[in-house]
């Protein structure tokens, strides 16, 4: 999708409209030892022992189709920042897109 570079919109913190550059927002690698993360539990020890393992089992891996859902983009966050006050704004709510392109 394409997206122009500098948009004129309002600034919250100027509390005014003026022109914004547009940058898009890159995610963030979650570490391997959080809270809900497979490397963890097997740390504790999770599938170890007698009894019912659950999640690491005797069952066949589950399909990469399966794990990862039937989205085929992700939603987009743009920052957009203020040229006057040059403060940075997050979008509140992003759209999704396979391929974002800024252009003039």
């Amino acid at each position: 999708m394409k997206y122009p570079k500098q948009v004129k919109r309002y600034c919250p913190h100027c509390k005014k409209h003026s022109t914004q550059k547009v940058s898009e927002v890159k995610g963030k690698e979650r570490g391997s030892l959080k809270h809900g993360s497979i490397r963890r539990a097997q740390k504790r020890g999770r599938g170890m022992g007698f009894g019912n393992k659950g999640k690491w089992g005797s069952k066949p891996a589950i399909s990469k189709f399966k794990m990862t859902g039937a989205k085929t983009s992700k939603k987009t966050n743009l920052k957009f920042t203020c040229d006057i006050c040059k403060k940075a704004n997050i979008q509140g709510h992003g759209f999704r897109t396979k391929k974002l392109v800024f252009e003039q």
